[in-house]
């Protein structure tokens, strides 16, 4: 979009209900109806063929768009109306294989390049956590190695499930194999549970990785796990990672693998928010399972968590633009 074009934002709810009309994320336009262009294209990946307990991953972006029909145009956390400041529109969905994981893996990668392309910075809406990989290809390719929050209560750094390499538990070490991620700035967030054994801890510190537990959330507080955050990722490229299940099952119980002690929503929001200077190229919220929802608490809280790092890309495309503009 140039500087000139005034973006076009969501359906006025105060003219047509919530409820009506097609469920696009936070009721943006399609992006056939911004000419194929958008700064930021919210994309859906419907797959969920490589989890290891629950699936249903796979109906999570729709979950999601859906939830999203309460999003309203000004964000009042960030001072900011992001669909103003920027053109975020509705690429759809990428239509993946569910029956061979590597064609699929191969599938997303090539259309996150397409939409990367076009000069666009994803928000993507999964599926499971195998689509990291892919995206995270298709990123770095742009912005060479990326930094990388990735927010969860697992380190999905393991090797391989029953022989597979690519599955929702081992996109991070595949990455890091791969040499897409800047091993000086990478991080788990929320993570919480048992593990197969302190080896696994051991061989994600190799890789990089530092860990903030959902514990320390609990003990050391927002504000100073956000500093350490922001710290770790400088001025890197950045890209943030979210599987909802990094929340507690009471506040995320729509997921595929749940676990107790999580993150509480509020918490997970204000970790977004205070992240709003780091450098945001792409993201993704993965791993909503509507079927295990109750009363889309899942969904909504996916939707608000992509409207907080959506709003953090809008703003430093304006402030790009126009300095002053994004009021970062």
């Amino acid at each position: 979009m140039s500087s000139t074009e005034q973006p076009r934002g969501p359906v006025d709810s105060s003219r047509i209900p919530r409820y009506a009309g097609p469920a696009t994320f936070a009721r943006l336009p399609r992006l056939d109806e911004v000419g194929g262009r958008a700064d930021v294209a919210v994309v859906g990946v419907p797959f969920d063929s490589g989890v290891s307990y629950r699936p249903g991953a796979r109906f999570g972006g729709n979950a999601i768009r859906e939830a999203s029909r309460l999003l309203r145009p000004y964000n009042p956390a960030q001072d900011a109306s992001p669909f103003a400041l920027a053109q975020v529109a509705d690429a759809g969905d990428i239509a993946a294989n569910p029956f061979h994981i590597d064609e699929a893996v191969d599938t997303i990668e090539a259309a996150a390049d397409d939409l990367l392309g076009t000069g666009a910075r994803l928000m993507t809406l999964g599926g499971d956590h195998t689509i990291a990989l892919p995206l995270l290809r298709a990123v770095a390719r742009k912005h060479g190695p990326v930094a990388l929050l990735h927010f969860d209560a697992h380190l999905d750094t393991w090797d391989t499930y029953f022989g597979a390499a690519y599955t929702h538990g081992t996109p991070f070490r595949r990455a890091v194999e791969e040499g897409i991620l800047d091993t000086e700035a990478l991080s788990h967030v929320g993570t919480r549970g048992p593990l197969y054994g302190k080896k696994d801890l051991d061989d994600d510190t190799k890789m990089g990785f530092g860990i903030v537990t959902s514990a320390d959330v609990m003990r050391r507080g927002v504000d100073e796990i956000t500093d350490q955050l922001r710290q770790r990722v400088g001025d890197r490229p950045l890209y943030i990672s979210v599987d909802i299940d990094v929340l507690d099952p009471a506040h995320a119980p729509g997921t595929g693998t749940p676990e107790a002690g999580g993150l509480t929503s509020r918490e997970l929001l204000e970790i977004v928010r205070g992240l709003a200077s780091c450098r945001l190229v792409s993201a993704d919220v993965v791993e909503v399972a509507p079927a295990y929802d109750h009363a889309e608490i899942t969904s909504v809280a996916a939707s608000h968590t992509a409207y907080e790092l959506t709003t953090i890309m809008s703003r430093q495309i304006a402030e790009a633009r126009d300095p002053g503009a994004g009021a970062l």
